[in-house]
């Protein structure tokens, strides 16, 4: 696989994220990547992102891509499980999208989103009092103890998940996602999240409940019910997103606001509103970092560049939410006063946009008032240049967050 243009390797351990999201910028509105030796492009800005998003030549389907149909890329690349990740609406396009994102939102609807509400909530405070208890001398991973715990119970209660399955949920999806796990141990963690799922989906079939999977099985309109394939690949998929954004969203708001004390003490005193926060945040350090990827079907002119038929295309949403042709000059500064509203695409654009943004949102505006009002003097327990970043790829995430409840 060689490529002919200068590129930006994406560096698989994370190590410097914003030097990285400054140098795709810099090479704005492509750029040319290498992702683990394979070549690929990027888009880096928002306007052009949003111009490819409902492109209908850019598609989903693998078979799509120049080096699967060459076999330059197998199954033995590291990340194919992240594209080639079984039937869902996450992997298809047109009418087969459309047909399966519509069970979808029969099922995700905005009442079952408010119903979930009181749970949230509860939630959140029996969590907050294990912070407080586990913190009461010393500090505490805010991430372990509540950041990561709280979208994943509430995914849980949304899917029908038993609590007592959450913990090894959350292990089999951070080993799938680390870059540090050995392939053919990813291959084995995808083999066994299918099997869960698939248990999952009979067992709902067989004695359906009031919850998120049991309506994907019975979702009847709109022309087929999904198979039992289609089930467990948007469960799988869903439930990763749905999780993993939250945690991004909650600590990246923390770790703003810790940095910035003069926001802070403007949102605890009332004078910005905490949706300015959730969508500065959004914008400024998105939870996902890469969405991988796209295949153009045909070549596609974007200014003077080409993406010619066959190349992969990954949407890179931290640096499209720092883009100065859209967001000012100050894009790269974290600003709770920028005008509202702050328009992002950070859950995405156009048919494929996430399904559980407003989800996401609903759960960092109740984690985050009640966490600062709880723990007004809220700081962290080391430098924030100490915080250590997931080796991750595509989600924007941290090793540990330790904190002092206490000022």
């Amino acid at each position: 696989m060689t490529c002919p243009y200068e590129t930006v390797a994406i560096d698989p351990l994370v190590r410097d994220l914003d030097g990285e999201t400054e140098r795709l910028r810099e090479a704005a509105p492509l750029a040319r990547i290498e992702l683990l030796g394979v070549p690929a492009w990027t888009v880096t800005r928002y306007a052009e992102a949003r111009r490819l998003l409902v492109d209908p030549r850019l598609v989903k389907d693998l078979d799509a891509w120049g080096l699967w149909q060459s076999g330059e890329v197998t199954h033995a690349w590291p990340l194919i499980g992240m594209i080639d990740a079984g039937r869902s609406m996450f992997t298809v396009d047109g009418e087969e999208h459309r047909r399966l994102r519509t069970k979808t939102s029969q099922a995700l609807t905005p009442r079952r989103l408010e119903a979930v509400r009181p749970a949230i909530e509860k939630f959140t405070d029996e969590l907050l009092d294990v912070l407080a208890e586990q913190g009461a001398h010393g500090a505490v991973d805010l991430k372990a103890v509540f950041a990561q715990p709280l979208p994943m119970r509430v995914v849980g209660l949304l899917m029908g998940v038993d609590e007592a399955l959450h913990p090894m949920l959350t292990r089999q999806y951070k080993a799938f996602f680390s870059m540090l796990t050995p392939h053919e141990e990813r291959l084995a963690l995808l083999a066994e999240l299918d099997d869960f799922y698939t248990e999952l989906v009979r067992e709902k079939t067989a004695h359906p409940t009031d919850d998120l999977t049991s309506a994907l099985i019975l979702a009847d309109e709109g022309g087929e019910p999904l198979t039992e394939e289609e089930v467990v690949g948007n469960l799988k998929a869903m439930v990763a997103a749905g999780h993993e954004t939250t945690i991004g969203l909650v600590l990246n708001a923390v770790r703003a606001l810790l940095a910035h004390p003069d926001q802070l003490r403007m949102v605890l005193d009332g004078e910005v509103a905490w949706e300015a926060v959730i969508e500065e945040t959004l914008r400024w350090d998105t939870p996902t970092t890469h969405l991988l990827m796209r295949f153009a079907t045909e070549d596609i002119q974007l200014g003077e560049q080409v993406i010619a038929r066959g190349e992969g295309v990954v949407i890179s949403y931290r640096a499209i939410g720092r883009d100065t042709a859209h967001h000012g000059d100050g894009a790269g500064t974290f600003d709770i006063t920028r005008p509202m509203p702050i328009r992002h695409m950070t859950f995405g654009h156009g048919p494929h946009i996430c399904p559980g943004a407003a989800l996401s949102r609903v759960e960092a505006g109740i984690a985050l008032p009640a966490l600062f009002g709880r723990f007004p003097g809220l700081r962290l327990a080391i430098r924030d240049d100490e915080i250590r970043r997931l080796p991750v790829m595509t989600q924007n995430d941290v090793e540990a967050f330790p904190v002092l409840l206490h000022g």
